[in-house]
């Protein structure tokens, strides 16, 4: 008798068939003598759409609206109906005696394998691997504690509210408000508040004015300090500053306390997931779409780090134990490892072992494999060398300085001078000295040396990236694995778009802020539902409470929409004409480039907006030439000297000359020339011809 082990992705498959002696590959699965072990391509099923439900709810109008299922139901996903027949097939097999869940550990995962179970009615015992790294060590520990999968009924009941109410919300108010307004709109409980932030952020730059103000310094012995303030913009006039120095200057300026204090600074938390996108983001322009998939293929591929999709910073006790083969697996990524490795691969920052703050799984860290960076890419270089190099700060000691404070006095006025003495450089490493280090003393008498510096407020910078996950993490928007999906989402829709500075709202998405209800572009609503998945989660609240709120909080913002009197311009509709109906041209943003597609939802005429350029090059000026579509059909057109050539059909492109012909002729060609004739020789032959 087998186990049927199901991992969520082909690659994932491979590893735990290798590890597992399941050494024969099919095409959908890999075979042992003691285990079967297949995969899911992501999710293989999904919820039902609307018209799957009730024909009623095929055609998109007002009045079916709210859509609210008793049983929304699942089904096969497209694409990938090869695959579930296959899984299928096996679970059925006489020889399985029990199931393996062995796809990502956390909520999606969950919900991945539980679908497939209810699909195919598997009846027989099914277990759980939980992991968080793919290590051929974490493979094998990971199934000598198989567990019952009942253990992680929660988890799978939150993935599933999680998916009905995003199902209840998401397609009840974008086709309220595509119906309404007769535009393409998309709304959702977390892409709103998202998009939300950013509108926000905007607003204040546009309120911003930029206000002079001066600030009166001190200088003693090279050492400046500006003037303690309660409003650090109160000064508006230079005239305001002179009469306060002239003020401060009939007063003597003396020391009147010197205080010490020694200040430990501890290293670093290992990384989550949100803060690895923010810093990668910060430091590489890394989208946090982007950012993941490189964690993702360094856990999955290189399997050097542990499982990336984390909320957590904190690692278990039973880790430490450990500590010392991840260091030897990096051995060789600075000096210092080894110098940690012979003093016993001591944690210097004990609070990082903490059970009570690991919930799904621990922080972002290296396994005990080795990392071979031939084989990474420039990108997976960059965030693995951000990985190690916060995981080794937590054997590195406290940084440790001297700080002192000495403060002056005129009169009423306040100076405060700060000096610090390194005591122990520690896990910051050595920092650049201080140049100037005064002597202070109390009752020291000072010298009035003031200055003016006119300063100029700046204006708030906009969202990035960065900012954003920073904004979505705080009011607890989405999770750390849906947070980059999100975000492009925003993106794609065409609701928010990237700018050399940051992000910002289009004018499509400005009007869409203004058209939901106000409960939906608040993060408040949806910081509510998620920390309720997360009790359901931790088998602390009921699904079905929680979608009966959902179901509640629908009717609601569809009636909110329906009785609107709110108006909406579609900004992508250009002035120009379709040639099939008339109706005027929306401008769309595609993978491909951006194209113009007809308004009237009956015609199906699109187009680029610009010519498509090819590989095939101009044969006067060398350039790529552009398609264009003609009346009779396409062809090639050089945009610099306009130069126009057929596009050959499949025929003509079979017959074009072979690399090796090409090789043949230019050999044959490039043979020295005949020795030409002299001009007398050539003057001979033509007098006899003439005879």
């Amino acid at each position: 008798m087998k186990q049927l082990i199901l991992a969520e992705k082909p690659s994932v498959a491979k590893d735990l068939g290798r590890v597992l002696g399941a050494n024969k590959k099919t095409k959908n699965y890999y075979e042992g003598p003691n285990v079967i072990v297949t995969w899911a391509l992501g999710h293989l099923l999904g919820l039902k759409m609307p018209e799957d439900i009730n024909k009623n709810w095929q055609t998109w109008q007002m009045e079916t609206l709210p859509m609210i299922p008793k049983n929304i139901g699942i089904k096969p996903l497209p694409k990938t109906g090869q695959q579930l027949k296959a899984i299928k097939q096996l679970a059925h097999r006489k020889d399985i005696k029990e199931f393996v869940i062995a796809t990502d550990a956390g909520r999606e995962g969950e919900l991945v394998a539980r679908w497939i179970l209810e699909w195919v009615h598997f009846d027989k015992p099914v277990k759980r691997l939980w992991i968080s790294s793919q290590t051929n060590k974490a493979i094998k520990e990971g199934f000598k504690q198989l567990k019952p999968a009942k253990e992680y009924d929660a988890l799978y009941e939150s993935a599933l509210a999680r998916s009905k109410a995003d199902w209840l919300v998401g397609l009840n108010i974008s086709r309220a408000l595509t119906v309404k307004y007769e535009d393409s709109l998309s709304a959702g409980r977390v892409q709103t508040p998202t998009l939300s932030f950013v509108r926000q952020q905007e607003k204040q730059i546009d309120k911003f004015r930029p206000q002079t103000y001066y600030v009166i310094e001190l200088e003693v012995a090279g050492q400046k300090a500006a003037r303690i303030q309660k409003n650090p913009y109160e000064i508006k006039e230079q005239q305001e500053a002179q009469n306060l120095i002239t003020q401060m200057s009939q007063h003597a300026g003396a020391v009147v306390s010197v205080n010490e204090k020694n200040k430990t600074e501890n290293a670093p938390l290992p990384y989550d997931l949100t803060e690895i996108q923010r810093e990668a983001n910060q430091r590489y322009g890394f989208s946090a779409k982007k950012t993941l998939s490189v964690v993702q293929s360094l856990y999955e591929t290189h399997k050097v780090v542990t499982y990336p999709r984390t909320d957590s910073k904190y690692l278990t006790n039973d880790m430490k134990k450990t500590m010392k083969e991840r260091l030897q697996a990096i051995a060789n990524f600075s000096p210092e490892v080894k110098d940690y490795i012979k003093s016993g691969a001591k944690v210097e920052q004990k609070a990082v072992f903490n059970d009570a703050k690991v919930s799904d799984h621990s922080g972002l860290i290296p396994t005990e494999q080795g990392a071979n960076p031939a084989k990474f890419s420039n990108d997976e270089q960059k965030i693995y060398n951000m990985i190690v190099t916060r995981f080794l700060t937590l054997f590195a000691k406290a940084h440790k300085k001297l700080q002192q404070k000495a403060t002056v006095k005129f009169g009423d006025e306040t100076f405060v001078f700060t000096q610090n003495k390194m005591i122990e450089a520690g896990w910051k490493g050595q920092e650049e000295s201080e140049k100037n280090v005064n002597k202070w003393q109390e009752g020291q008498k000072i010298q009035p040396n003031f200055s003016i510096k006119k300063e100029l407020t700046k204006p708030p910078k906009p969202l990035n990236e960065a900012s954003l996950l920073a904004k979505m993490e705080k009011f607890s928007l989405g999770t750390p694995a849906t947070r980059a999906e999100i975000i492009d989402k925003l993106l794609r829709s065409e609701l928010m778009e990237r700018t050399p500075s940051g992000l910002q709202v289009s004018p499509k998405g400005k009007q869409l802020l203004d058209l939901v209800n106000p409960s939906l572009v608040t993060p408040d609503l949806t910081k509510k539902w998620e920390e309720e998945l997360e009790a359901i989660a931790q088998n602390k609240f009921s699904s079905k409470k929680f979608l009966a709120q959902i179901e509640k909080d629908t009717k609601e913002l569809v009636n909110e929409v329906k009785n609107s009197q709110k108006k909406y311009q579609d900004f992508s509709i250009t002035q120009k004409k379709c040639p099939e109906c008339g109706s005027f041209l929306r401008e769309k943003n595609t993978r491909n480039g951006k194209i113009y597609v007809c308004s009237n939802s009956e015609c199906s005429y699109h187009r680029r907006k610009d010519p498509k350029v090819s590989n095939h090059r101009c044969p006067q000026c060398h350039k790529k030439m552009e398609i264009i579509e003609g009346k009779n059909g396409a062809y090639f057109r050089c945009k610099f000297d306009g130069i126009t050539e057929k596009i050959p059909n499949k025929k003509e492109q079979k017959k074009k000359m072979s690399k090796q012909e090409e090789k043949r002729l230019l050999k044959q060609y490039s043979k020295p020339d005949e020795p030409e004739e002299s001009p007398l020789a050539i003057a001979m032959k033509e007098a006899m011809n003439k005879d």
